[in-house]
């Protein structure tokens, strides 16, 4: 069963409980606020667990206005714990860069969870272990 849950900006969510996943999908301009509210839906949300891993799709993200303290805010929040696996995915080279500071934010962390930036979904799939779960079911 997966929760969608839906919010008014440019950003949605599905949790997958049985992958024990969470899928975030993001488009066009995401801000500090969005990043910040996003957070707090998946802490109040019942069907979300701290050590689910994520996706966090950014390819049709054209922009993201952070800087670099709210960046270091948003990956500093303790969301996900540190078993958590996080895939933040973007081939545009800004989107992407940021992506990079905030995976060397985590990293500088207490108990980081695994974050790694990826160009693209495949790449990004793999490292959360879902193409083998795809693969088993076929």
């Amino acid at each position: 069963m997966m929760n969608v849950g839906a919010t008014p900006m440019p950003a949605s969510y599905a949790i997958d409980k049985r992958r024990r996943l969470v899928i975030t999908t993001a488009s066009a301009c995401v801000t500090f606020a969005e990043a910040k509210t996003h957070q707090d839906q998946l802490l109040s949300d019942p069907d979300f667990h701290p050590d689910f891993n994520q996706l966090v799709d950014c390819t049709a993200v054209t922009e993201l206005t952070l800087s670099a303290e709210e960046a270091r805010i948003i990956i500093s929040r303790k969301v996900f714990s540190s078993v958590s696996r996080r895939a933040f995915v973007s081939a545009n080279p800004a989107v992407f860069g940021m992506g990079r500071l905030m995976e060397a934010y985590n990293d500088m962390t207490v108990a980081p969870s695994q974050v790694r930036v990826f160009r693209d979904l495949a790449s990004a799939r793999k490292w959360l272990g879902l193409e083998e779960a795809a693969s088993a079911t076929s």
